[in-house]
């Protein structure tokens, strides 16, 4: 197993996920959330960082011109499930986690670890 397949954390099953809507957990001290939209699983930050609370996962999910997004429940800024770009406001970001899904488990790793 290398470093970076250490890195790898499983966080939920597959099926704690449903479409459209988020799911917290609590990786490495840090609030993130999860996503399932469009038959994809995108996790982010799950603090707000305007609001600097851990509501993103509390968002609503949607499309923004074919980007999906989830839109922060307090001040309603627009972030991208697929980066974290916030498309309302170039100076917010959310930083996106890596995903991916081994025998139902979701898996998660910081982006930095390849």
């Amino acid at each position: 197993m290398t470093i970076a397949e250490k890195q790898w954390q499983a966080v939920c099953e597959q099926s704690a996920l449903e479409e459209g809507l988020g799911h917290s957990v609590l990786l490495q001290g840090e609030v993130i959330a999860l996503f399932c939209c469009g038959g994809h699983i995108y996790a982010l930050d799950g603090m707000d960082p305007v609001a600097a609370a851990p509501v993103i996962a509390l968002g609503l999910v949607g499309d923004c011109q074919g980007e999906p997004m989830v839109a922060s429940p307090i001040y309603k800024q627009r972030y991208s499930l697929r980066d974290g770009r916030c498309l309302d406001n170039p100076a917010l970001k959310l930083r996106p986690w890596r995903v991916r899904v081994d025998d139902e488990l979701v898996w998660l790793a910081p982006p930095h670890i390849v």
